[in-house]
């Protein structure tokens, strides 16, 4: 399947870390909770027309955590099609979608539950992996990890 079409839904998100709080040289990554989909997930969300992919991943992180970041290394691209939700009115199978991540550092801000998140939570890299609902993001994660080592 070619995903660089424009029947496509094109998204934008980041792996939003900081140095862990306890002062061990480790980090903590931001996990949402959406409850539309009751899943554990990175922040991300769509482009808007005419909108770049980065400047994209960084207006839905912060409309999704009210975090603001600074932008670092790209994490590369996922695609896939949903299972379920996100088919357009009138279509009988989702549109694929493509989305594209990158490191994102932790600047300042803070969380306020809104109807796309209604929870977050900073966790040790190993709690992130666990909880994240889907392998993808997990693929995601364990890409900006080993860009660390």
């Amino acid at each position: 399947m070619n995903f660089e079409t424009d029947d496509v839904d094109r998204a934008a998100g980041g792996v939003v870390w900081r140095h862990a709080s306890n002062n061990d040289a480790g980090v903590e990554i931001i996990v949402v909770h959406r409850p539309k989909y009751d899943d554990w997930s990175l922040p991300k969300g769509k482009l808007d027309p005419d909108e770049t992919w980065e400047a994209a991943a960084v207006r839905e992180v912060w409309e999704e955590t009210g975090l603001y970041v600074d932008v670092g290394r790209f994490l590369g691209q996922v695609d896939y099609v949903p299972r379920t939700a996100g088919a357009h009115v009138g279509e009988s199978t989702p549109r694929p979608k493509v989305v594209r991540y990158w490191a994102m550092t932790f600047v300042g801000g803070e969380f306020t539950p809104n109807s796309e998140v209604d929870e977050v939570r900073w966790l040790r890299p190993d709690d992130v992996l666990a909880l994240l609902t889907h392998a993808l993001d997990r693929d995601v994660v364990q890409r900006f990890l080993d860009s660390r080592a």
